[in-house]
């Protein structure tokens, strides 16, 4: 106690921080002198101010001071010792005579370097932490040795007085920290369960044990809920990552728990467990596998620790030291618990990422055309790769009227089920907007128009929904070949250039003029541009700017195939662009073919009243040519007489014809005047007003399209060659 003789505390690294007035008067030295020294520096000035061992400075020394202290001369054998009782297993006993290094068991070479060199410079070394197993104590601990030289041992001899002080609680409490401070900084960072539990399993091996083993039930791996606490037994776990020396299962193995382990009993009530392994265990032999893996580890010790958060069970970490490593302590589960509440937090992230993952891959799957439509003008193929997780990227090809083939191909920036959602919107406005036969800058003005209606709603969600501060910007490219005159005509917005490969070999990019972003804030308009695509010729739409001339890869890949078929060039591109999944990649290929001439009638009509009769009679001819049967050719010459009766009343001179024979039989009668066509549902006593609705009622499809100078009102019939 301070008020029963010299009193002084000491820190744990041996300086004095404070000193009563009945030490300075026993040991001689003032409070000025003594605080902020090593306790060493005392020991040492008071065998050097006497010239030999002061007992009763050293008594007192000791009395206050929780290090052993020893005086060594030099040739480094211990002369005397002093401090805590050498009753405990933290000093060694019946040392006098020994050399030093020999009395901690330490790396003699190594120690005594450090301690010559103290010897040699005068310079004191201060806390040099040695780890040391004493005789008779069966763990071994942590010392902290300070060296100080001391010039007047005997007759002028130096020697040095070793304070060593048992910091085992201290080192091991920082090793437990840094342990917990490298998984907080290294777990968490990745959204993908596995690579949660590889950073798990490097961040405590080999700091913490030698050899850990993740084990996760199967389902959250898949984003599925984890089932609640006590988990069946017939779960099956899948041991998801594993570091250490021998493996009982190998990694992805998915297995089920055998009972009456420690294994099966932490997922039973959530509650880690310290197990020491000997080779008489009983729940060893439920598993001999794991138990013949743990004989080979030379595993000795063992914590099992439960994954769980809310009650719900993820799965299990098994922690195990081997060899020459400390068994674990009980303090050790504090550590454990809280290293695997961060993993649980971690992998409960990571499986919520899943399974909206897995939602939002499911939703586009759902949204996207299994396969591109076919046409009989164009062959189409496309190369998806999807990148980490469900994108915006989507592609649609749509036949239209009169041997007309719609290419689409668009990218909403985003990833997740909001992503997918806003993707389909677009592509459901595109087939809508598509079946009103617009042209294509026409058509991507409002498709923008309805991206930026989609994006003020998403700018009006409250603060707190997190799609709010994620603005919704797309891009989109809208190609229309016509096979007729074999000529596209293209526009984006956003997206890079297409690419297209002609028949002779040669490549190049199309310069189109690049429009604003689909709901961007710029509202420009969209330049169209309209290029010849000879027959053969392999137009290509991407949205990663894969393309570039100055990448050059897949273009040249493009060009090498150009006589292959577009799914064996996919394949190539895949191959070539296998490397470079940090992103959504979609690339559709188109290589057009030219109508056959002989598909196609074009007749110029009269204005007047005999128009209706040169038109059957020429649209008869025409398909007796090609065969049509006899009851089609019925139902296409009623619908030429109505289509062109409605342009003479209606419409404006010049007047044509245009039969086209495809897949589909498209009459089509086109006129300058730009008004537009009215069905009507005429009484039963209406003598006029019947012409669309007969044709609405006979054709498959119908529909007007306009143009700089006209109208062209078109009708689809399922008519066909005979095969």
């Amino acid at each position: 106690m301070p008020g029963e003789g010299p009193f002084m505390l000491v820190a744990q690294d041996g300086r004095v921080i404070q000193w009563s007035a009945a030490a300075e008067e026993t040991l001689g030295w003032t409070a000025q002198e003594a605080v902020g020294r090593h306790i060493g520096e005392l020991v040492a000035r008071a065998v050097d101010d006497e010239g030999g061992w002061t007992s009763a400075v050293l008594e007192a020394l000791s009395a206050c001071s929780p290090m052993i202290f020893h005086v060594l001369d030099a040739d480094l054998r211990v002369l005397r010792l002093g401090g805590v009782s050498v009753e405990g297993p933290a000093c060694p006993v019946s040392v006098t005579g020994g050399m030093f290094p020999e009395v901690y068991g330490l790396a003699a070479l190594a120690e005594e370097k450090v301690a010559r060199g103290v010897l040699r410079t005068g310079e004191p070394v201060v806390d040099h932490v040695v780890r040391a197993r004493l005789p008779g104590d069966p763990r071994a601990r942590h010392y902290s040795l300070s060296y100080i030289r001391v010039d007047n041992l005997h007759d002028g001899m130096q020697g040095l007085v070793v304070l060593a002080l048992d910091v085992t609680d201290r080192v091991r409490a920082v090793q437990r920290l840094t342990v917990l401070e490298a998984v907080r900084d290294s777990v968490g960072e990745q959204l993908d369960v596995i690579a949660v539990c590889r950073a798990l399993t490097d961040a405590v091996v080999p700091g913490f044990c030698g050899v850990t083993v993740v084990e996760v039930i199967d389902g959250v791996v898949r984003g599925e809920d984890p089932p609640l606490a006590p988990v069946d037994g017939d779960v099956q776990l899948l041991r998801a990552a594993f570091r250490g020396v021998v493996s009982a299962h190998p990694v992805g193995e998915v297995s089920r728990l055998p009972d009456a382990t420690p294994f099966s009993r932490v997922l039973t009530d959530l509650r880690p467990r310290l197990v020491p392994v000997t080779p008489d265990a009983l729940w060893l032999s439920a598993d001999p596998a794991r138990a013949a893996a743990i004989a080979q580890s030379d595993a000795h010790s063992l914590i099992v620790a439960p994954l769980a958060l809310r009650g719900q069970a993820m799965g299990m970490v098994s922690f195990y030291r081997r060899g020459s490593e400390e068994p674990f302590e009980e303090r050790d589960l504090d550590l454990t618990a809280d290293v695997c509440a961060h993993a649980a937090l971690s992998i409960d992230n990571a499986r919520r990422f899943a399974r909206e993952r897995t939602i939002a891959a499911t939703l586009k799957r759902r949204l996207l055309p299994q396969r591109p439509a076919a046409t009989s003008t164009v062959d189409i193929a496309r190369l998806h790769l999807p990148g980490p997780g469900a994108g915006g990227a989507w592609f649609d090809v749509i036949e239209l009227s009169g041997a007309r083939t719609a290419l689409v191909l668009g990218d909403v920036a985003g990833r997740g089920v909001a992503t997918a959602t806003v993707m389909g919107q677009l592509r459901t406005v595109i087939h809508s907007l598509a079946a009103l036969d617009l042209p294509p800058d026409e058509l991507m003005a409002r498709l923008s128009d309805t991206a930026t209606r989609l994006a003020g709603e998403r700018a009006a969600l409250p603060a707190g929904d997190s799609l709010h501060a994620e603005p919704l910007t797309a891009g989109c490219l809208i190609a229309v070949y016509d096979a007729v005159d074999q000529h596209c005509t293209i526009v984006r917005a956003g997206l890079s250039d297409p690419y297209v490969v002609y028949p002779d070999g040669r490549a190049a990019l199309v310069p189109v003029p690049e429009g604003p972003v689909l709901a961007g804030p710029c509202h420009a308009p969209f330049p169209a541009t309209t290029v010849e695509l000879p027959e053969g010729t392999t137009l290509a739409l991407n949205n990663e700017d894969l393309l570039i001339p100055t990448t050059g890869q897949v273009g040249a890949l493009l060009v090498a195939g150009a006589e292959d078929s577009l799914d064996e060039v996919c394949d190539t591109v895949a191959y070539a662009l296998r490397d470079r999944d940090e992103s959504e990649k979609l690339l559709l290929l188109a290589r057009v073919k030219a109508l056959p001439a002989d598909r196609v009638m074009i007749v110029t009509l009269p204005t007047r009243n005999e128009a209706a009769p040169l038109a059957r009679a020429a649209t008869r001819r025409q398909l007796a040519a090609w065969n049509i049967p006899e009851e089609g050719a019925f139902t296409a010459e009623l619908v030429v007489s109505e289509l062109v009766g409605n342009a003479v009343r209606y419409g404006a001179p010049p007047l044509q014809l245009r039969l086209v024979l495809d897949r589909h039989l498209t009459c089509e009668v086109h006129d300058a005047a730009q008004c537009a066509p009215h069905l009507k549902h005429a009484r039963t006593v209406d003598e006029d007003g019947r012409g669309l609705f007969i044709i609405a009622s006979l054709a498959d499809n119908w529909g007007t399209r306009y143009g700089p100078d006209g109208k062209t009102v078109w009708a689809q019939l399922s008519a066909s060659p005979p095969s």
